[in-house]
């Protein structure tokens, strides 16, 4: 796990949820959500254990009513991962899931709109150290704040956060963290960068309700990473619909591909074109779908031809080029043999487990 390297990192508080630290120079954590009803035990617990077997280091959970918080318990005690509760409108759920000792709660300004509400809820957290998020997001600004900008806009999204941090002032508890998002990316981006500049507060980034598949990943992926390089940022989610595992397998992929956190495989494939005699896609998945559940950060080039492929291969921990003939193998820049294309997967495949250590 490492912190930034070439990127400067603006400096903040820290928080602490449940073991979590964050912000200041600790590493950027990556979070996700469960997607099933807390009520449904089971399938939540299916869902955390995926979670956290794909790196995902906070879980937010959606408590909907009161009588839901009775389940933080069964939760807590087949979990290792720190949990957050998803509050919203009734700040008394909030209240009763710190009298189960959840980790942390998310509140929504825009929806617990009594000032003395909020108080109670940040009074109970300083006596139980919970860590609480304000998020703040376009799809739910302050009436007034809509009005005077027409639309939830980046201007809108800085004013409720601004009238936040005023109210912040006015506290003792620190153990906070502030997220500003919304759908736009250029918004999210514009908002953030101010806000960065206003407070010292741990900020959680993220493009709100990104959409799905390829289209929310390059969305997200333009947001979070524009924000990254401007040292923006300690805690991420990628917000996508559908299983929540894979919000936490593309956070990685973008912090990895910034060079800011590294775990599991970097695949180097090539774009493939009429030299390729192999089917670079399949065996790339092949490869990428057996060694998921390593952990430790190796890169691996799977090269199609001759041009590149020697090349990536060598600067690889290990890789693979191909010829029209054969497939040459790589370790560490070395070459260690020369096979058919069946062979040189299941070597290749064995060098990676060597490696990793599995």
């Amino acid at each position: 796990m490492l912190n930034l390297v070439d990127i400067k990192r603006r400096k903040s508080k820290t928080a602490k949820i449940g073991t979590l630290l964050i912000g200041s120079e600790h590493p950027i954590s990556v979070q996700s959500m469960t997607s099933c009803d807390v009520k449904d035990i089971k399938s939540t617990m299916e869902q955390i254990s995926k979670l956290e077997a794909a790196g995902c280091d906070l879980i937010r959970i959606a408590f909907p009513d009161i009588q839901s918080c009775q389940l933080i318990p069964i939760i807590k005690s087949k979990t290792k991962t720190p949990i957050m509760a998803d509050v919203h409108f009734n700040y008394l759920i909030a209240l009763e899931a710190m009298r189960y000792n959840i980790d942390g709660i998310r509140l929504n300004p825009g929806n617990i709109k009594k000032e003395k509400q909020i108080i109670q809820v940040v009074e109970e957290a300083q006596k139980k150290k919970v860590m609480i998020r304000f998020g703040i997001n376009a799809g739910s600004l302050n009436k007034n704040i809509i009005e005077k900008y027409k639309e939830p806009n980046y201007l809108a999204l800085v004013e409720e956060t601004e009238q936040l941090l005023e109210f912040l002032k006015n506290i003792e508890y620190q153990n906070i963290v502030i997220s500003i998002k919304s759908s736009n990316v250029l918004d999210t981006i514009k908002a953030n960068k101010i806000i960065a500049q206003k407070c010292d507060y741990p900020l959680h980034i993220g493009i709100t309700e990104a959409g799905f598949d390829q289209p929310g990943i390059v969305k997200t992926a333009a947001g979070i990473s524009i924000l990254l390089y401007e040292g923006i940022g300690d805690t991420i989610r990628v917000s996508l619909t559908g299983d929540p595992v894979n919000e936490v397998l593309v956070a990685h992929d973008i912090l990895r591909t910034l060079n800011i956190r590294k775990i599991g495989l970097n695949l180097i494939t090539c774009p493939t074109c009429g030299r390729c005699q192999v089917d670079i896609y399949k065996i790339a998945k092949k490869i990428e779908t057996s060694l998921h559940d390593i952990k430790t950060p190796i890169t691996v080039a799977i090269m199609g031809c001759i041009v590149n492929g020697p090349g990536e291969a060598k600067f690889a921990d290990a890789g693979i080029a191909f010829s029209k003939k054969e497939a040459m193998l790589y370790r560490k820049g070395e070459l260690i043999g020369r096979y058919n294309t069946k062979e040189a997967i299941v070597m290749l495949q064995k060098e990676i487990k060597l490696i990793s250590g599995q």
